[in-house]
């Protein structure tokens, strides 16, 4: 995920806002007690998602995969009065967790933490969306992006995280992709020729597709 001189890294996070106290103890407790806890989004990219959430002031939002909640807290910052976020995840250990934080920000009202295999949740939901945040299994995300287009709203918007697979999909020295890439590569180049959306891809940590729908 290191694309950037560590010196401008180290420079943009001292000159973004910092994280609550809350999210604090979020990304201390999940780098202590969670496998793999690279997954979760940080301080600079969770800034910019709640940026962007406070920007549009959706109603709904859906978020594709919670690990340990941070990410769902802080997109929530920006949701319009009677708002709502569903997050979903397959991770059922992560569970008590991700309720403690969520119990914890004063969020259970407005933040719907499903359990389950969204390949199977998504088709069910009824409503419209004005942000979808995907962020999980990458094999799945060309699907999970062809689930959730017809429930945005025209206007809305989608972020796609890691779509730059710390660097993999540029299949440097000739190397065959990954299945993982290889889901990326298709995913990217898709949703860049989709003509019903707008895109920008921006260099953010792992990468992050910002798609806005026509």
């Amino acid at each position: 995920m290191e694309f950037l001189p560590f010196e401008i890294e180290n420079y943009a996070e001292q000159h973004t806002a910092e994280e609550s106290d809350l999210l604090k103890k979020l990304n201390r407790d999940t780098y202590a007690h969670v496998l793999m806890p690279r997954m979760l989004s940080g301080n600079l990219q969770g800034r910019m998602l709640a940026a962007i959430s406070q920007m549009i002031r959706p109603k709904r939002i859906l978020e594709i995969g919670t690990f340990t909640g941070y990410s769902a807290l802080c997109l929530a910052e920006g949701l319009a009065d009677g708002g709502k976020l569903i997050t979903i995840d397959i991770n059922e250990e992560l569970e008590a967790m991700v309720r403690r934080y969520i119990k914890e920000a004063r969020m259970e009202a407005v933040i719907d933490y499903r359990i389950g295999n969204a390949m199977k949740l998504l088709p069910d939901l009824t409503e419209q969306f004005d942000l979808v945040f995907i962020d999980a299994d990458k094999i799945n995300y060309l699907n999970y992006y062809n689930l959730i287009i017809d429930k945005v709203r025209q206007g809305g918007f989608i972020i796609a995280d890691n779509v730059l697979w710390s660097g993999k999909i540029l299949l440097k020295d000739g190397k065959k992709a990954d299945k993982d890439t290889q889901a990326l590569l298709d995913f990217n180049k898709y949703v860049h020729q989709d003509k019903t959306v707008e895109n920008v891809l921006l260099p953010l940590r792992d990468g992050l597709m910002i798609l806005r729908k026509k």
